[in-house]
């Protein structure tokens, strides 16, 4: 796709077929157990942001909405020389106001990924632990070990660390938030696998008491949590340091 106006993230489209989506414990010696059973999904087309959005584009939509900048900027502006680093303190609602708007200017139906796109677009078919494949390597993504120390990296920085699909800072960098829910009890999922996205899941008005699930990993995080089914979650409405999104799109 074209990126349109400046405005538009470089979409890549994600084809239909099956992935297999969770942890399989004979492979991974990080698996938590709300990532099993390992299972094959059936998924549509669709399209993923190849990054997550930058300072520089939630600007753009910040300056032309009059929303609330993150609270981290400096008089409405975000930090000098991070024009290209991955957006954060962000909520969940943030996210989605952002998509709307950016679908207004458009004309594009961008939306949150559901978790399970996020993971499909992160490991491709073949169940792969990490977006490079299935050992891990400190030089591909923005982590703990061999990542920036307590910040961000501008997107695309680890470009040798892409997916299976050419995505870039799915290992790293930034917790993602998707659409999803994980439910109102934080030590049990209300929705386990296997993955079905029509058992309420993936209702966008639930309530702010209840979680939603965020991909991907940060700078401060270690192998085990920037794997490809790792899952974070948490309220809606919180803003952290290590959170931002990506966004998808409809197929046409």
């Amino acid at each position: 796709m074209k990126v349109r106006y400046g405005l538009e993230p470089e979409m890549i489209l994600i084809p239909t077929g099956e992935f297999l989506m969770g942890s399989d414990p004979i492979r991974d010696v990080n698996i938590d157990d709300h990532e099993q059973p390992q299972h094959s999904l059936y998924l549509p087309d669709f399209y993923l942001a190849r990054t997550p959005v930058t300072n520089i584009q939630y600007e753009i939509f910040v300056e032309e909405t009059g929303y609330h900048p993150p609270d981290y900027w400096k008089k409405g502006r975000f930090s000098k020389y991070k024009d290209y680093h991955p957006v954060v303190r962000v909520s969940w609602h943030d996210a989605m106001a952002y998509c709307r708007w950016l679908s207004e200017v458009s004309g594009d139906l961008y939306r949150l990924p559901s978790e399970a796109e996020w993971e499909k677009g992160a490991r491709g078919c073949d169940g792969r632990l990490f977006p490079w494949g299935n050992h891990w390597n400190p030089k591909l993504c923005n982590a703990i070990e061999g990542g920036k120390p307590d910040d961000t990296t501008p997107v695309g920085a680890f470009p040798q660390g892409a997916s299976p699909y050419g995505l870039l800072d799915m290992a790293g960098n930034v917790w993602e938030w998707t659409i999803s829910l994980w439910g109102s009890d934080f030590s049990e999922p209300a929705f386990k696998y296997p993955y079905d996205p029509n058992d309420g899941r993936e209702n966008l008005d639930a309530d702010d008491k209840t979680y939603r699930i965020l991909r991907g990993g940060t700078f401060n995080d270690f192998p085990g949590l920037v794997r490809c089914a790792a899952r974070l979650w948490y309220f809606p409405s919180s803003r952290y340091w290590d959170r931002g999104f990506r966004v998808a799109m409809v197929a046409a």
